[in-house]
């Protein structure tokens, strides 16, 4: 069951460095590093920001097979990602031209290249999401939020909608593959090579995944209601601790590698 919690997202207490790193100082090195992902567009930041994300798995002992668990789930769609730029991108040094289809080196590296910054965006979330509870999500969304309070936008409540957001991606995960395979086993053709019999059979997986997630909504609601919840200013929480020297190291080398990225984009 543990195994199957992490595969899925789920939050795995833990005692390493990445675990013990201040929830604030981890967001924000979080999407420093999400910008050099948008940013890299070289062999050379590729491979620098693999060998960070082996060593970020390996710190915070989930192993690359866990971090990068959740790519098989979208191989479909990272191969039409490729094949949608590598087909019609119109890039340099052609190679086959059909058409409106123009297969190019250009084109290949640009479907690469963007099929590429998908997975390692995934694995940056995997990581994230294994080693934060996700009131240390809430609480530091309210906090980097939380200058828009002096404009009377109820921040709490965004960050409360983005946390539970974010922990309900595992969790119909989870029940959409359930769905599958009770589909599976009534016969559906969902591995049929044909394309028009494996659209027929993704129909029927689409209301009661629909279904299950207005349910498990509404019972969120209710089970919140029913404990007297009250966000915003009404709401207690721990205090943050303060940055240690660990929660500085991590912010230098997120700043670092977004630095590097910003010079070899030039």
């Amino acid at each position: 069951m543990m195994h199957s919690a992490i595969l899925s997202g789920h939050y795995l207490p833990n005692d390493t460095p990445i675990h013990r790193l201040n929830p604030r100082a981890k967001i924000i090195s979080f999407f420093t590093l999400l910008a050099v992902v948008i940013i890299t567009r070289s062999t050379v930041g590729y491979t620098a920001l693999g060998l960070l994300l082996l060593s970020l798995a390996h710190l915070s002992k989930t192993g690359p097979r866990i971090v990068f668990s959740g790519i098989r789930r979208v191989g479909l769609f990272l191969l039409l990602i490729f094949l949608m730029n590598a087909l019609f991108f119109n890039g340099d040094r052609p190679l086959w031209e059909y058409a409106f289809f123009h297969i190019s080196v250009g084109g290949i590296a640009q479907g690469a290249n963007v099929a590429l910054k998908v997975i390692f965006l995934m694995a940056l979330s995997s990581i994230l999401m294994t080693t934060t509870t996700p009131m240390e999500i809430t609480d530091t969304f309210a906090w980097l939020l939380s200058p828009l309070q002096r404009l009377r936008i109820p921040v709490h409540d965004f960050a409360l909608m983005i946390s539970i957001a974010i922990q309900f991606i595992p969790v119909l995960a989870e029940e959409s593959e359930t769905i599958i395979k009770a589909q599976t086993a009534r016969a559906a053709k969902l591995d049929s090579p044909k394309l028009r019999e494996k659209a027929n059979a993704l129909l029927p997986l689409v209301l009661p995944i629909f279904i299950s997630a207005f349910r498990r909504a509404d019972e969120l609601a209710l089970a919140m209601e029913a404990r007297g919840f009250r966000g915003g200013k009404f709401r207690t929480r721990k205090s943050s601790p303060g940055f240690t020297r660990l929660d500085f190291a991590a912010l230098t080398i997120s700043i670092a590698f977004c630095a590097a990225a910003v010079i070899l984009h030039r």
